[in-house]
């Protein structure tokens, strides 16, 4: 009787050709996914200089509230505007934003919740105090008010 080899004609390799095409539609998928920008604001935006600014550690427990004339004045006007969340609030809203942004956090996270106004260096006042009143109305009590760094005079 004779032996019969077993031979098998196929290789034990794992093909990699098509490796590097899968690599970089992979890349341009996240590319044209990834969103670079969290709001688009509606209003004019020219922060006021400051000398001594201190960074934020914990950025996800800051909300930001955009203050200022906005930037289609021909549909909204030249009275400056409160900006949340890419829409245009009242101030009678402000409290609903707050309690919809401590929502979004732990519990134990929605005490430290801080409100970072943004607003526009020509906007007077009068608005921004009516919107402190309501966080205060709110329970946000921690409010930070954002600007540009400039060099300090010697």
């Amino acid at each position: 009787m004779g032996k019969f080899s077993k031979s098998s004609g196929t290789s034990q390799e794992i093909p990699t050709a098509a490796l590097p095409d899968i690599i970089f539609m992979l890349l341009f998928f996240f590319m044209v996914t990834t969103v670079l920008r969290e709001q688009d604001l509606l209003v004019r935006q020219q922060l006021p200089k400051a000398t001594q600014l201190t960074k934020i550690e914990k950025k996800s427990l800051v909300s930001y509230i955009y203050i200022g004339q906005p930037r289609n004045t021909d549909q909204y006007g030249n009275e400056p505007k409160i900006q949340t969340n890419d829409v245009f609030t009242e101030v009678d809203d402000i409290i609903q934003f707050v309690n919809q942004e401590k929502d979004k956090l732990d519990e134990n996270q929605r005490d430290k919740i801080t409100m970072s106004f943004k607003v526009d260096q020509e906007t007077e006042m009068g608005i921004v105090s009516d919107v402190q009143e309501k966080l205060r109305k709110a329970n946000a009590l921690k409010v930070l008010y954002s600007s540009r760094k400039v060099a300090p005079q010697e």
